[in-house]
């Protein structure tokens, strides 16, 4: 029996308040990591105290004002120069520890879209420094080759970003690609090779080209061991939102005329701020034909069209 009715959230079903997504430990069986979304009008804000989460405030559409009043009494503020759409490039983001308060505020002339992706941050003794990363910070990576290429946006990896708990990354997948693939699986702690971490996918999708009655959509698939039954298959469209609290997860698919947008929420219970990945065994000798294609020519995919 299908398990989408517990973890796909269609855009609209989870919301609360000002924010048109949230995803928070009260859902049931949702414990490390969080997403709240948001569209605002100019000068409009939305604000939250923290408590015990971190997160990273990351513009999808438009510019934004971030003020934080950290644990200490200390004010810190950003303003985030965005971008005109998730296609349109790498943004700048910010670091925000727990114990803070946070108010994020649409410094544009239209409206504006944000995402505030959080993390319980209970590892480290002491809350970590509010922090600005400019979009020139952020390393861009062509992941896979031919059908299997897309753009990984890194601003909040380990590699990038000093926080307590949370991992968070960008992936854009062009029209007719496949991506989150091979399928894999980060949900057990194994020293050096797998680390424990539930998953928010959360999804836009445009049409390639523009079209009369384009209707943009995709695909996100996740399933279970035997140990640890799972199924869901979701059509998923723009705001749509796939949890993953264990098992494999991938392929994701982007329909040809359609590219496919997600941002990655991550965090987990081990000790290690890592992330560690398992292929599944029956498809992992995909990443071997890699070496013999060339990564899709329409990477990396830098304006809106």
């Amino acid at each position: 029996m299908s398990d989408n009715g517990r973890w796909v959230y269609p855009f609209g079903s989870s919301g609360d308040g000002d924010f048109q997504v949230s995803i928070t430990d009260d859902l049931c069986g949702w414990q490390h990591t969080s997403l709240r979304v948001a569209t605002l009008a100019p000068a409009v804000q939305v604000s939250l105290d923290l408590g015990d989460s971190e997160v990273i405030v990351v513009p999808l559409q438009g510019s934004f004002d971030v003020t934080a009043v950290d644990h200490a009494g200390e004010r810190h503020e950003a303003r985030l120069a965005g971008r005109t759409s998730v296609f349109a490039g790498a943004t700048d983001v910010a670091y925000v520890p727990r114990g803070a308060s946070l108010t994020v505020r649409n410094a544009g002339v239209g409206p504006a879209k944000v995402a505030v992706c959080g993390a319980k941050a209970t590892k480290q003794s002491m809350p970590l420094p509010f922090r600005h990363v400019a979009a020139a910070d952020v390393p861009v990576e062509l992941r896979g080759a031919g059908m299997a290429s897309r753009e990984v946006r890194n601003f909040g990896v380990p590699q990038v970003l000093d926080a307590d708990s949370i991992i968070a990354c960008e992936v854009i997948t062009p029209a007719g690609n496949w991506s989150s693939y091979p399928p894999h699986k980060h949900d057990e702690e194994r020293d050096g090779v797998e680390t424990e971490l539930e998953e928010i996918y959360y999804f836009e999708v445009r049409a390639e080209s523009p079209a009369d009655g384009a209707d943009p959509l995709g695909y996100q698939r996740v399933y279970g061991t035997r140990e640890r039954p799972l199924d869901v298959f979701a059509e998923v469209r723009s705001g749509d939102v796939v949890l993953v609290p264990h098992g494999w997860h991938g392929p994701a698919m982007a329909p040809p005329g359609y590219d496919l947008y997600y941002l990655n929420v991550m965090a987990g219970p081990g000790a290690t701020r890592a992330w560690l990945i398992c292929d599944d065994p029956a498809h992992t000798w995909m990443r071997d034909s890699w070496a013999q294609q060339d990564v899709d020519p329409r990477l990396p995919i830098g304006g809106p069209r």
